[in-house]
């Protein structure tokens, strides 16, 4: 007999015995087009207990004017929801990507990242991990450099940055300004 969510393509029993098996909480990362979520969640006999939970678009508090879904918001949410899980006593972690395919330098690890560096211990190697280039946009920030010689590929590519108020080449400056409020709690305390 087969479990209905392994049916549906829901749920992996078997990771997620493993994963259940550290007895650590998890940090379940999730992603779609527009947004990525970050869940630490603890298991316990009565079932699975959400300790933190964030999105990509949590970040807006935090005056984040970039893309929801791409690999900068996904380290500002780890970032952010690491921070809350060290306040409610989260120490360590095991990520749990789920069914989602493991894709080397991903946001899925970029969101891992943010936890570890907002304190939490979670183990991800370098050999999966993007880039601290990549994770501040500064490969975004190049390419708006050099497409600013054609105004029109310019304006077609990056128009919803430009829409939203985002100069493409400062967004490097305009991470590490959303990062630094974060830390601070800035948002939190209003």
């Amino acid at each position: 007999m087969q479990f209905k969510r392994r049916q549906n393509q829901k749920t992996d029993y078997q990771q997620r015995f493993a994963l259940l098996k550290s007895g650590k909480p998890r940090i379940v990362v999730r992603r779609s087009l527009e947004s990525v979520r970050v869940q630490f969640i603890i298991s316990e006999e009565s079932g699975d207990k959400t300790v933190v939970e964030t999105t990509s678009r949590n970040l807006a508090k935090y005056g984040w004017k970039g893309h929801g879904g791409n690999t900068s918001s996904a380290y500002l949410a780890g970032y952010l929801a690491g921070l809350r899980a060290v306040k409610h006593g989260v120490k360590e972690a095991v990520v749990d990507i789920g069914l989602q395919k493991s894709v080397k330098f991903s946001s899925l690890y970029a969101a891992a990242l943010g936890a570890r560096d907002a304190g939490v211990h979670v183990n991800v190697g370098k050999e999966v991990a993007p880039t601290v280039d990549r994770i501040h946009g500064k490969h975004v920030a190049a390419y708006a450099q050099k497409l600013k010689a054609d105004p029109e590929k310019y304006r077609r590519q990056f128009s919803r940055y430009l829409k939203d108020g985002v100069v493409p080449e400062e967004i490097p400056k305009h991470f590490e300004e959303v990062k630094a409020k974060i830390a601070s709690g800035s948002a939190e305390k209003e």
